[in-house]
């Protein structure tokens, strides 16, 4: 199994188009080769690439930055000599500047296969750019470690946001290189755009179902510390909307969740009995935990884990990581209705609407679970068009079998 990055290294014909061009290269500290020798080196060490310029997403292109909201400095790089910009920092698009320091830009992304998560939203703000620009854009393809299941709600029209890239559920199912061409179409961008597409990936075959067993895993983020959480993600980000503990300040974030005044055991009670059918292909687990730094810090936390990792339990395409999130809250909900759960405050730089809608892409996750008539089966029924929908629409874009 080859990636983008590692096909164009071997292989010159590939390379033959970016002749006489400046290239950029936007990454992050998973931009790497299967020996782990990060792109930009191995592309810097290449004689027939003219590397002018390197871009760093959220965290940083070292990834060094912990939580959200934490801006990384433009700075240049002390052994190329090139400048590092920085697309979370003073700015998310690129500036016209920025713009001007290139011809190509190639985009090595490692990518979590969720709405939420920036760095697609980072890959449509550079096409827009390169397209108003005359600059192309590469696309060095990377697995999508979720896979190919989609879940959730379509982003709702005027919901737009750094967390909400265009009107896709929660959980895609696509590649980097797959969105970058519905990004393309739908936005109906004019500019040159390719994909180094992958050799032999193959998201349906077990282990690892979208990530390659074989491979080394490398956070992304800071947060996203192995498959188990990758998985989990496109429920789990949901925590961060409220006043639960997501597990940052643990060794398990975003595989977890808890908080000191909820009582766990009844919590799994009730969520087997209202939904039993979104818990399938997992094992939850109670467990307690103290997180070391962002909510309920120092306190003790009565939690749940979420363990996708034992190929005897994990069933791929049964595992409902959206539903399950979502039916912890609404046993929340049943256990204390008046709960604080929806915590109010800036989110990605947005403070005029709850961070849970903003997450969602809109009020009606939040309405559903507030609502004590509304069932499972509600939340089915305006659910499931969306995906069916999603699958349908994403089908000409999709580059493996």
């Amino acid at each position: 199994m080859k990636l983008g990055i590692e096909r164009l290294l071997a292989t010159p014909a590939l390379r033959a188009a970016l002749a006489d061009r400046r290239v950029a290269l936007l990454a992050h500290p998973a931009s790497v080769t299967r020996d782990l020798t990060h792109s930009l080196d191995a592309l810097a060490a290449l004689p027939d690439i003219q590397l002018t310029a390197a871009f760093g997403p959220q965290h940083g292109l070292r990834g060094d930055k912990q939580d959200n909201m934490v801006e990384s400095p433009d700075y240049v790089d002390p052994r190329l000599g090139i400048p590092i910009f920085s697309l979370y920092g003073e700015v998310r698009r690129p500036t016209d500047a920025m713009m001007s320091s290139f011809d190509v830009l190639l985009v090595d992304l490692q990518d979590l296969g969720c709405r939420i998560y920036t760095f697609i939203t980072t890959l449509r703000y550079v096409l827009e750019a390169a397209a108003s620009h005359g600059k192309a854009v590469w696309v060095l393809d990377r697995p999508n470690p979720a896979g190919r299941p989609v879940e959730g709600l379509t982003l709702r029209d005027g919901w737009e946001s750094f967390v909400g890239a265009g009107p896709m559920p929660m959980r895609h199912g696509m590649t980097m290189g797959e969105l970058g061409h519905w990004f393309v179409d739908s936005l109906g961008l004019k500019l040159e755009y390719q994909v180094i597409k992958m050799e032999g990936w193959q998201p349906a075959a077990a282990p690892g179902f979208g990530w390659p067993s074989e491979r080394s895993w490398v956070n992304p983020s800071p947060n996203a510390a192995n498959l188990s959480m990758a998985r989990a993600y496109a429920g789990t980000v949901m925590l961060e909307g409220t006043t639960l503990s997501e597990g940052r300040g643990t060794t398990r974030p975003l595989e977890l969740f808890g908080a000191p005044d909820i009582d766990t055991r009844r919590l799994l009670a009730d969520m087997r009995a209202m939904a039993p059918q979104w818990l399938q292909g997992c094992v939850l687990r109670e467990c307690w935990f103290e997180p070391t730094f962002h909510k309920h810090v120092g306190k003790l936390c009565a939690g749940v884990q979420i363990h996708v990792e034992d190929a005897t339990h994990y069933s791929h395409e049964a595992f409902k990581p959206w539903r399950l999130q979502s039916l912890a809250f609404k046993a929340l909900r049943k256990q204390a209705p008046d709960y604080p759960l929806w915590r109010d405050f800036a989110y990605e730089y947005e403070s005029d609407r709850l961070a849970i809608d903003l997450i969602n892409g809109s009020e009606l996750l939040r309405e559903w679970i507030d609502d004590p008539k509304a069932t499972p089966d509600d939340l089915d029924a305006i659910t499931t068009p969306d995906e069916s929908a999603w699958e349908e629409a994403r089908a000409p874009y999709l580059l493996y079998e």
